[in-house]
């Protein structure tokens, strides 16, 4: 492998340390949980040594270092952590990592070697912290002890969301446009598409939610029950929940004991545990998850729908068309945030699946047009 190759190797790995230590501090910063912030923070710090590594590489090769800067998919995760929370973006970045866990297996130096064993503990301890809605005290404490020694997507629905939205008004407008030459007739239809359809987001989410947060607080009350009457039997399965997860024998006997003897938090500790559930939330507000799915479809059926507000005839199919391919690309560009794939790719890929869509509704459309006429 020749210098040049190395170099942008190198480079790469780089970059990918640089992200990953700018998104864990802006974890941190965004945490409530003391103990899982001070978990992401060990983190970054790691993520830090490793970028130190390959810079260290590439200084031996006479190479000029630019400034550490996030990429702009890390900048615009580390928006989205601090606007909305951490929970938000974990399960995508449990998903990245998971993905690029193996990213220096085959690479020769021994760097690489280190480093990949750190990635996969990294890997495994953000699944655990997506997939259990945030980790309780023990947990955390347990994990972060495997680290020294070892080293629901709320963002995929809002992008698919959107995206939703989008495309099935793209294909009524042109349906509908393909059948009939007035403006006002696509206008009409459009509006009541947008409202039929984000109004079925809408109450569909409402419904999976409360009935989430309706199992749980059952589920919840079912342990309270079993706390209450049968106790040893509690701290028994916390002991082996604790077993699995890595910790010796002795060790998890003590830690579940020393907790279940904590009657204020047993519930909560059990509750996160044993059935995965953040008793604070219960899967979040259905109120909430209701309207922001309402006005995530409304917002990508915006596109194609308002320039039917000022224009009629082809100007406003062409107008319509190349707006909602702008839309398609930036909603492509978001979907990399998850994929980790190429902008240009993703974003012309979404473009050209949109317009094939339209393309088809407008020319059924025409022919219901024509067979009418």
């Amino acid at each position: 492998m020749s210098d040049q190759q190395d170099i942008t190797r190198y480079f790469e790995n780089r970059q990918k340390e640089i992200d990953g230590a700018a998104l864990y501090r802006a974890l941190a910063d965004s945490e409530k949980q003391p103990q899982l912030a001070e978990v992401y923070r060990k983190l970054a710090a790691s993520e830090e040594k490793h970028a130190a590594g390959w810079e260290k590489k590439l200084q031996g090769l006479g190479v000029a270092l630019p400034p550490r800067k996030p990429t702009w998919r890390a900048a615009t995760m580390i928006w989205l952590a601090k606007r909305f929370g951490p929970q938000f973006i974990l399960p995508t970045i449990a998903s990245n990592e998971k993905a690029d866990s193996r990213a220096y297996d085959g690479q020769p130096e021994s760097e690489a070697a280190n480093f990949a064993a750190d990635e996969k503990s990294h890997a495994r301890l953000i699944s655990m912290a997506a997939g259990q809605s945030g980790l309780s005290g023990g947990s955390v404490a347990q994990l972060e002890g495997r680290h020294r020694a070892s080293g629901g997507n709320a963002l995929r629905a809002a992008v698919l969301g959107a995206n939703d939205g989008l495309v099935s008004i793209l294909s009524l407008v042109m349906g509908v446009a393909g059948a009939t030459n007035s403006g006002h007739d696509v206008l009409i239809a459009g509006i009541a598409g947008l409202l039929a359809g984000a109004g079925s987001m809408a109450l569909g989410e409402w419904l999976s939610v409360q009935s989430s947060r309706e199992l749980y607080e059952k589920q919840i009350k079912i342990e309270a029950e079993e706390i209450a009457t049968n106790p040893q039997e509690e701290q028994e399965e916390l002991a082996l929940i604790y077993q699995s997860k890595g910790l010796p024998e002795a060790r998890a006997r003590e830690m579940a004991s020393h907790l279940m003897a904590d009657k204020s938090s047993i519930l909560d500790t059990l509750a996160r545990e044993e059935l995965g559930i953040d008793p604070d939330e219960l899967g979040g507000s259905a109120y909430e998850a209701a309207i922001t799915s309402f006005f995530l479809f409304a917002l990508g059926a915006i596109f194609p729908l308002f320039p039917f507000i000022f224009w009629a005839g082809t100007t406003a199919i062409y107008i319509s068309l190349a707006v909602s391919a702008v839309g398609l690309f930036i909603i492509g560009a978001a979907i990399t945030l998850m994929t980790g794939r190429g902008v240009l790719f993703s974003g012309l890929r979404q473009v050209v699946v949109g317009i094939i869509a339209a393309a088809l509704t407008f020319g059924v459309g025409r022919l219901i047009g024509v067979s009418i006429s």
